[in-house]
């Protein structure tokens, strides 16, 4: 037998329970896990020396898997390093199963190296915490790892997702000695049962009446995966209902004349009569967080009468402070059985009475002027600034590829512009906490999964924060980086707070003079630079093509132009929709 046999166990468990992926930190303390992963002939184990990479590298895999991924690292202050990862995973309920190695309880605040207190490290950004004994003679302790293996694996499956961690005490020899061999037994598997979920007759019936008795309905869709089923049911609901259905960039929802997606545009006027047009009766709401901040101060100052939430647990948030019902389902069978339900009940009454048609057409009408006023704002070309540089970008997108885009800027131009249903490209960001750490590192990970173009668009300060995200041997050939490099913080220059202090360049924009070109050296990728419309249409062309490795473009930038350049889209906004008749 194995001297960590139990670590073994946990990984045969782990692979007999479907987990098949594993990111581990080089380092000895953890020796016995990373051994016990990388000769598991069932288990792809991918090493990242940088443990806060590492975090996010392990959750762009569990991002496109939709499946819980392994993250390994050693004791000590490497711990810490997975935090940043662990708390977005937790808000954006990403399944990860972190395993540290420790030293046993004895050693720590002994002046013993590597050693700090493992136990609940990561508080509540964790769904539990778990820790195995660090001696197993007594058959309860062998039994007592087994069972708390067992849960932990179980959790990592469980709705809401999210990651759960296994602190490992571990004692020496960490390394197998003599003719040790590695054997996997039949461990015992513990299945936990799902619960069908299902709501009675009674409340189906309240919630028909309720649907019913609102005149004005909108829906709105928090960030989730494509979901093909979910946009059908949407696309019904919208065009034989009149019903507006609206969301942002990250939500996958499209722009397709249909939804409305350029909410963050026209919801910034200060036409007062403009939004109490647009107040519902009823919001229903499903998926997670909202990258409009328009969208959510409107609907926090205008409060519908009912807002429902559709969603697959029971974890209550109230981002618009105006919920009512916290509906536990699944939301693509939650509104194809409303959508079924009230379509019979109308037909058996001989009633086609639907909502509010004109409330639909205001939501339209506004779209299709934001964006027309978007188009012609962005196609100038008398002014080379990085919002203008991102549509001509979304533009060469390839058709079912992948967009990772990072936070700051990048994502909230993304989300003004919107993505054509015809380019069929899905979109990711890192929302759950909209940090700028791990926004590459989660790219790179998402690539590995795929055989998709992944392209991740990023900001300079983003960049070279998380740039040991392509410091491993990982870095695949479908990647694709875009910089924006206006040398700064540019963001700062942007939002009304900052942007009005003395200390601005100082102590906000985080000015820097570098170029990505070394970091795309180091990492292998094919590099090019632009700084015009020029140079950046000819470069276009060539960087989406496929290549034997992953290539990077940057794009610098005036951070003194992109900020007037926003400051006159501001403008125009308020120009266009103060407008009385919103013709």
């Amino acid at each position: 037998m194995a001297i960590h046999q139990h670590v073994l166990n946990l990984v045969e468990l782990c692979v007999r329970k479907g987990i098949r992926q594993a990111i581990v930190s080089p380092g000895s303390r953890s020796a016995p896990i990373t051994l016990a992963l990388a000769r598991h002939p069932e288990m792809t184990t991918r090493a990242v020396a940088d443990e806060r990479s590492a975090g996010f590298i392990a959750m762009g895999l569990a991002q496109q898997l939709r499946q819980p991924v392994i993250l390994v690292c050693t004791s000590g202050s490497a711990v810490y390093n997975l935090a940043p990862a662990v708390a977005e995973a937790y808000f954006q309920e990403i399944p990860l199963l972190i395993l540290t190695a420790d030293r046993p309880k004895e050693w720590t605040h002994q002046q013993d190296g590597q050693t700090i207190y493992q136990t609940d490290i990561f508080g509540k950004h964790v769904k539990q915490s778990f820790e195995l004994p660090a001696d197993f003679v007594h058959p309860d302790a062998r039994w007592f790892a087994e069972r708390a293996t067992n849960e932990a694996v179980n959790l990592a499956w469980a709705e809401p997702r999210g990651p759960v961690h296994i602190n490992i005490p571990l004692r020496e020899p960490l390394y197998p000695v003599g003719d040790e061999t590695f054997q996997y037994p039949a461990v015992r598997v513990i299945e936990q049962l799902t619960a069908a979920s299902a709501l009675s007759s009674e409340t189906w019936h309240r919630l028909q009446e309720e649907w019913e008795t609102a005149e004005r309905k909108l829906i709105a869709i928090g960030q989730g995966p494509h979901d093909p089923a979910l946009l059908a049911i949407l696309k019904k609901i919208s065009e034989e209902w009149r019903i507006p259905v609206v969301g942002d960039v990250i939500s996958n929802l499209p722009r397709n004349g249909e939804f409305v997606t350029q909410q963050d545009i026209f919801l910034s006027s200060a036409n007062e009569e403009l939004k109490n047009n647009l107040v519902p009766d009823l919001l229903i709401t499903c998926g997670q967080s909202f990258i409009s901040k328009q969208l959510k101060v409107f609907l926090r100052n205008h409060q519908p009468k009912a807002h429902w939430q559709i969603q697959p647990h029971n974890r209550l948030a109230d981002p618009f402070q105006s919920l009512t019902r916290l509906i536990p389902h699944e939301p693509t069978a939650f509104f194809e059985k409303l959508f079924s339900d009230i379509d019979y009940q109308r037909f058996v009454s001989n009633d086609d009475e639907d909502s509010d048609d004109n409330f639909q057409e205001q939501w339209q009408t506004l779209d299709r002027k934001a964006t027309r006023l978007l188009s012609q704002f962005l196609k100038d070309e008398t002014v080379f600034h990085e919002w203008a540089v991102i549509q001509r970008i979304l533009d060469e997108l390839p058709a079912d590829s992948q967009l990772h885009v990072a936070n700051s800027m990048p994502v909230r131009y993304v989300n003004f512009c919107g993505m054509p249903e015809n380019q069929r490209v899905e979109v990711f960001a890192n929302r759950g906490t909209s940090g700028i750490d791990g926004c590459l590192s989660t790219a790179v990970g998402a690539a590995l999964t795929t055989d998709q173009l992944v392209t991740a668009l990023i900001g300079d300060v983003a960049f070279f924060y998380d740039r040991n995200g392509l410091w491993n041997n990982l870095v695949p050939a479908n990647l694709r980086v875009i910089v924006l490099n206006n040398h700064g913080g540019n963001i700062f220059r942007i939002i009304d707070g900052p942007s009005k202090q003395p200390e601005l360049s100082a102590y906000f924009e985080t000015s820097q003079p570098l170029s990505a070109e070394n970091t795309a050296k180091d990492a292998g990728l094919a590099y090019t630079k632009v700084a015009s419309y020029g140079n950046l249409k000819t470069a276009l062309a060539d960087f989406f093509s496929k290549a034997d490795r992953g290539k990077l473009l940057e794009i610098e930038t005036d951070r003194y132009v992109n900020a007037e350049q926003f400051q006159r889209y501001k403008q125009l906004v308020q120009e266009t929709f103060l407008d009385r008749q919103n013709r």
